[in-house]
Formats: structure tokens, sequence, C-alpha cells
């Protein structure tokens, strides 16, 4: 089983499998869950494509569904693929996936959820986990939430990822229900009581180190999603907070990165696909915001290269002020 004492949360548009390496980077126990990917690109499109990955163990790739027989088909190919752990999605509020009738508006549907799962992990031998919210609409009782969880439960699922806010499905953003409505964690703690046998991993309002401090004993494990996102350095202090490892050298990473980059872009790779990870790299440092102009500014050209990216850091001069202010 995994270990999910912290955890990455899966991203669209941000966790693919280039962020993915520069976080691993960056540390060497987090979790790491990609984007969410429908099960029909696995099934009937270039799944090879969609679960290429390297170096970013452990991850969990997250699907979006809601037929039995498909998630089981795109859960073995995920296994097939290496990754160590296979998630539904049972949180996102987007009108993409509610016009599918996946993601939040499956806590619903409890039933077809838990037949769901049992599809799923009776076609693999790695972990099958759940992410979903507290509730959705109106339904923003505990028992509507324990409600969700107890068939699963029952069905075996022993690990459960919780933004612990209600998703609004009609009336908000993607962007809005993550801040919107409040966050009720007692819920969580509850269902932890309820459901001993299962771990519950927190998310939703964490974004600093302290907030890790305060939070990491009261549940079995943490998620972090856009703070680490905006500035992932971060997710190095994070992970040095609860395993007391060793913090790395940015400019050291940052030149692992590069020579990533090179590499995929000998492959073919867009040098824009990788460059827009490092935007909030430099957060905090003189030069950070001169940094990340230059590299939007030209990332996006068709001829963009590895070059951008080295006169973005000359023409800034944020590598001088980092290593200054580190030594002051």
């Amino acid at each position: 089983m995994p270990d999910h004492k912290l955890c990455v949360a899966p991203m669209m548009g941000c966790t693919d499998r280039h962020c993915r390496y520069l976080f691993r980077l960056l540390s060497p126990n987090a979790m790491l869950y990609s984007e969410m990917v429908v099960t029909g690109a696995l099934v009937y499109g270039d799944a090879p494509a969609f679960l290429q990955h390297a170096d970013d163990e452990p991850c969990s790739f997250q699907l979006g569904g809601s037929d039995p027989e498909q998630l089981a088909a795109a859960a073995k190919l995920i296994e097939q693929a290496g990754y160590q752990e296979v998630n539904l999605n049972c949180g996102c509020p987007s009108d993409r996936v509610q016009v599918g009738g996946i993601g939040a508006c499956l806590m619903a549907d409890p039933e077809l959820v838990t037949q769901c799962y049992e599809a799923m992990s009776d076609a693999v031998s790695i972990p099958v986990t759940i992410k979903s919210r507290i509730g959705i609409d109106d339904h923003n009782d505990y028992a509507f939430f324990a409600g969700f969880i107890s068939p699963l439960y029952a069905a075996g699922c022993r690990t459960f990822i919780v933004h612990a806010r209600n998703a609004i499905l009609q009336g908000l953003s993607p962007k809005e229900n993550r801040e919107i409505p409040p966050l009720k964690y007692e819920y969580v703690y509850r269902a932890m009581e309820e459901f001993s046998e299962a771990n519950f991993v927190l998310n939703g309002g964490l974004k600093t180190v302290d907030d890790i401090a305060a939070y990491h004993t009261q549940v079995n494990g943490l998620m972090l999603g856009r703070a680490v996102y905006a500035n992932p350095f971060l997710l190095a202090k994070i992970d040095q907070q609860l395993f007391s490892s060793t913090l790395p050298n940015e400019l050291e990473v940052l030149s692992t990165y590069r020579e990533y980059m090179m590499t995929q872009i000998s492959k073919g790779e867009a040098f824009k696909h990788m460059a827009k990870h490092l935007l909030g790299y430099f957060t905090g440092y003189r030069g950070a915001r001169h940094f990340r102009r230059h590299l939007s500014s030209y990332m996006f050209q068709e001829d963009a290269g590895i070059s951008v990216l080295d006169d973005a850091l000359s023409e800034s001069k944020v590598t001088n002020n980092f290593m200054n202010q580190a030594e002051s």
C-alpha cells in the first residue's frame, strides 16, 4: 500500500508527466497524482501517450468514468504501465465532467461508485482509491458523506482522499469550488472514527508548511495542490518537515530538470509543455517576476527551445539573486 502521508493533488493542465518529474526531484516521498483522464481516452484512444511516465514513482493515475467495465479495462492498462495506484475521481465539479455524469456527480449514486470500485479492484492488484468531496449542492450533512463512504468501505476500499467541502454543481466555476463553500474538516475526522480501518487523506485549504505542521497528526495523510504548483519548492520544504529529508538545492534541481527538458525536446516534445511548470519556481526571490514574464512571453513560440529558459535566467538575474539571498 503506497504511503499517503504527503500527496500532490491531481490538477488538470498541471500534473502531467513533466510536472511530476520536477516534483519528484523536489520531494522523494510524496505520492504524486496524474491529471484526470477519462476512460475512453485509454480504452479507445492513444493509451501509451496518456500513460507514459518516468521516474515519478510512487504515482497514482486518476480516472474519470462511470462505466464499471470501461474503468476495469482502463485500470488494467494503468497497472501494466507501472503506476502504483489507480484513483477514481468523484470530486471534480466542472461542467465538462457533469455532462458525462462523472466526477462529483457520482456522489449522488454511491451504489454505482461501489460497482465501479469492485470492477476496478477485481481487475488489478494495485490499490484502487477514491477521491471525493464531502457532499454536493444542498447535500451538506455528514449523513450524506457517510452514506457515500459506507458501501465503498463495505466493498473493501481503504483509502479515501477527501476535499473537505461540498461541490456546488451549478452556479460556481471549478476555481470558485476550490474556495467555496467553507471547509468541514470535522467530517473527515468523524469518518476516521466511524470507518476505522480506512485511511483518510485530507485535501482542501492546505497551503503552507505551518498548515502541514498543524494537521498532519490529525489524519492519515495530507494532499496539497495549487499551493505547490504555484511555488514548487514549497513541496521540498514540506517533504523535509514530514520526513526529515535533506532539502535539495534549487539550482541543482533546476539543472537536472533542464537536462530532462533537453532530452524531451530531442524526442520531439514541445518546450512549452515543460517550461510552464517552472513559472513559479523562483517564487519569493528577486527577479522571479522578470523570469516568469520572459518565460511566459516566449515559450509558446513554435521554435522555442532551451535558450528561452537560459535567457530568462540570464536576463532576470534570478539565479544570482537566489544565491545572494541564500547566503544572507
